[in-house]
């Protein structure tokens, strides 16, 4: 090969030989690269490729033989597809499309039957999916749950195609949402079966009172995303501990805290226990009064108490504390606990004999009873204790403990010293069982 040339002020060289031997190269390209669907939809998401490799000798640039065996890297957009061509130099390839818009191209690479040829990219085809509207049902709308417990929601996913609305399968159904302070959480999510079906099921331990239910997501390529407005409460765990003491006078003194655990969460403007009792603490539960809680720390972890000293309605009883909780607050209830503490009386009470002579003995008689229900029963091995208030005085004088044998009958006898008045009363606490008895009386002349 021989070349002229001619330099910018107009010299001229002609006849230059090359000093090195030039080399033809082989062309290959693809010039009819063809996708089929060109706009793929939800019913026809597969898109196969084709096209003919050709081989160009540049000694005769119009010519072109089909290419064979040689390999074909087709990109997507997002990943890339091999495929190699057939003796006539056709290949084919088929992908599903991950993105709504893809630039589609194919090159032919290196092959031993076409050693050193020029493999030319194919000009970038474009393709766009067609995404098709979908919607779906939801049981609720709103969840308002305790703090570790789980609700459900449930529904169907629906796609409209061609053939009309049908069940939208294997498609992501979730509930997302905002904080209080701001942080995007996933509260629930999960996939639809092969109807459309789906079953959610809602976590309290991310609480986003700003949520939505979404089906599908912004990216897919066939089907739209559809969404739905949400509320998720979740009312925070709270504990509750509680002391009573119920006294002789059938008043029940009760004290306590309250706390709970989570930052999240805030004391209502006026909290308060309730006191419940019930007679087999299973059922039947009423309510007894209603006590204040004191706020003072108001933070996660602080005990708040409350305490209240009453009569109460039923001395024998189950008894518990049950916190008041709010949308924010769950409420918290304490063990039932026996509080039994019988009425007692006496019964029959009188001094003999009267008169008596003074430094003469002088013996008690009576019963004394506790009330079991309704029935009046003797109680035995007790000591009711007896007083004397001597004639013109308006003081009773403790004189000794007296005894009450199987039967409950009264027994124990003194010396009489003087007129007055002498009095049995049960009103020693024993145990947690009886409530003191009133006073009886009976008045003895001594001569």
């Amino acid at each position: 090969m021989t070349v002229d040339l001619q330099d910018a002020s107009g010299a001229t060289v002609t006849g230059a030989l090359s000093p090195s031997n030039l080399r033809y190269q082989t062309l290959i390209t693809i010039p009819d690269l063809t996708a089929t669907p060109s706009v793929p939809d939800y019913l026809h998401q597969q898109v196969s490729v084709s096209g003919t490799a050709l081989a160009t000798d540049p000694r005769y640039p119009n010519t072109s033989t089909p290419a064979a065996d040689v390999p074909v890297d087709i990109e997507t957009g997002r990943g890339r597809v091999p495929a190699t061509t057939t003796a006539d130099g056709r290949f084919t390839a088929a992908f599903v499309p991950t993105r709504t818009s893809i630039d589609l191209t194919a090159a032919p690479e290196a092959s031993s039957t076409y050693p050193g040829a020029i493999d030319l990219l194919t000009p970038k085809q474009h393709l766009h999916t067609t995404q098709a509207p979908v919607r779906f049902t939801a049981s609720t709308h709103a969840l308002n749950l305790k703090q570790g417990t789980t609700g459900t929601v449930t529904g169907r996913a629906e796609i409209q195609t061609t053939s009309g609305w049908q069940p939208l399968p294997h498609t992501s159904i979730g509930l997302f949402g905002t904080t209080s302070t701001g942080s995007d959480v996933v509260a629930g999510q999960t996939t639809t079966d092969n109807n459309g079906a789906y079953t959610l099921h809602v976590s309290s331990d991310n609480a986003a009172p700003t949520a939505q239910l979404m089906v599908g997501t912004t990216d897919m390529p066939f089907q739209q995303f559809a969404t739905e407005p949400f509320s998720l409460h979740v009312a925070y765990t709270t504990h509750i501990e509680t002391s009573a003491q119920l006294n002789d006078d059938s008043s029940l003194h009760v004290s306590g805290y309250v706390y709970y655990e989570d930052a999240r969460a805030h004391w209502p403007a006026k909290p308060t226990v309730t006191l419940q009792y019930s007679k087999d603490g299973k059922s039947g539960w009423k309510n007894a009064t209603t006590i204040p809680v004191k706020i003072r720390y108001n933070k996660p972890q602080f005990e708040e108490v409350f305490a209240r000293t009453f009569t109460t309605p039923n001395t024998n009883a189950y008894w518990r504390a049950q916190f008041n909780g709010n949308p924010d607050l769950a409420t918290s209830t304490t063990k039932p606990v026996h509080m039994v503490r019988y009425a007692t009386r006496i019964t029959g009470f009188h001094a003999s004999p009267d008169p008596v002579r003074k430094n003469q003995p002088i013996r008690f008689a009576g019963t004394l009873q506790y009330k079991n229900g309704t029935t009046w029963k003797p109680l035995s091995d007790e000591s009711p204790a007896l007083y004397f208030r001597p004639r013109g005085s308006s003081t009773y004088h403790f004189v000794a403990d007296l005894g009450t044998d199987k039967h409950g009958h009264i027994i124990g006898m003194v010396t009489a010293k003087q007129d007055g008045t002498w009095a049995v009363a049960f009103d020693r606490q024993t145990g947690s069982r009886y409530l003191k008895s009133a006073r009886v009386t009976d008045y003895v002349d001594v001569r």
